[in-house]
């Protein structure tokens, strides 16, 4: 087992996350609260789905329902950071369309087995990966437009058509949201060994297997999040998925 479960580690968590409040306080990053909210959040969260998991994964039924539920939350978090209007729920676009395809490709293969102790972390993991994308991709394209209105106006007024202005502006800003999973693509093995990694490791596989393993996570978050930032960016810009 990597970390013991006692109540040593109970107390070293709670003096990081002690430790990152204060110091985004101290820095008047303002992000205090939210992060303490997302600790005490991850927390919680994790205890229940522990608790829960053996259950969910007993019946077709249930498994689906939970994945139903991962999306929601997803999509829901995603939308909302984004956006504070109506227009929030089309967050599902970009973040299913990423998703979607590629478990279907899996289950069809045979490469994932309709088993939740494999489909459940699969899943959470690609859908974690488009939540991300979609909304560094839909928060910075919604800023630069804000900041360079006048841009965009230029274009229109040049004959360009609304949503072919707002693209030329926020293309560049949305794109920027790959940068994090470029970058852990390109230095995995070299700078970190990732969770799939050492947990294949941990759970008896060869190295062989385990790197296998984290190759085609890293590839297929790499797919899902192109398509996410894909399609929030032209959400954006056709004015799907707006600020007042």
């Amino acid at each position: 087992m990597l970390l013991p479960v006692s109540p040593l580690l109970g107390v070293v968590l709670a003096l990081l996350l002690v430790s990152a409040v204060a110091v985004a306080a101290w820095a008047s990053l303002g992000r205090a609260r939210g992060i303490a909210s997302a600790g005490l959040r991850a927390a919680v969260q994790l205890v229940a789905v522990s608790l829960l998991i053996g259950w969910v994964v007993r019946s077709l039924g249930t498994l689906l329902g939970f994945l139903l539920l991962m999306f929601a939350v997803a999509v829901r978090t995603a939308g909302r950071r984004i956006t504070r209007n109506r227009t929030w729920w089309r967050a599902a676009l970009p973040i299913g369309a990423g998703v979607a395809p590629v478990v279907l490709v899996l289950l069809l293969t045979g490469l994932l087995p309709v088993r939740g102790i494999a489909l459940i972390p699969v899943t959470g993991i690609l859908i974690g990966g488009a939540l991300t994308a979609t909304v560094l991709g839909g928060r910075r394209a919604l800023d630069e437009l804000g900041t360079r209105r006048g841009e965009v106006e230029a274009g229109m007024a040049l004959g360009l058509l609304d949503r072919d202005a707002r693209l030329e502006i926020a293309r560049p800003a949305a794109s920027d949201a790959l940068l994090p999973g470029l970058d852990q693509t390109r230095t995995v093995g070299l700078v970190t060994l990732p969770g799939a990694f050492v947990g294949m490791l941990l759970g008896g596989a060869s190295p062989v297997e385990a790197g296998a393993v984290q190759l085609f996570v890293l590839v297929a978050l790499l797919a899902v999040q192109v398509v996410a930032v894909a399609l929030v960016l032209e959400l954006v810009a056709r004015g799907l998925l707006h600020r007042e």
